[in-house]
């Protein structure tokens, strides 16, 4: 049986258990690191590009959608778990 193909949005990595990788972005003027395994990044880059916008700026609405949780997330866990809900 043939798999699936992935989206071609998603750049191959050799192994999906992959290291996470620091980045940093600027929300509200203040920057920050973020730690991301690499499929999330290239989740997080074609969503921006879906919604026709920079990446910092679809990071500072996750952040913002996160802090108006109950008990708000980390920001890595509140991208991961954005990213796969949608």
């Amino acid at each position: 049986m043939p798999s699936p193909s992935k989206p071609s949005y998603i750049t191959p990595v050799p192994t999906p258990f992959h290291p996470p990788i620091k980045r940093s972005v600027e929300i509200a003027g203040h920057k920050t690191s973020i730690s991301l395994e690499p499929v999330f990044w290239e989740m997080l880059k074609a969503r921006a590009a879906d919604e026709g916008m920079p990446i910092n700026a679809l990071v500072a609405r996750i952040d913002a959608e996160r802090l108006e949780a109950e008990t708000p997330p980390g920001l890595a866990g509140a991208i991961r778990v954005w990213l796969v809900s949608r």
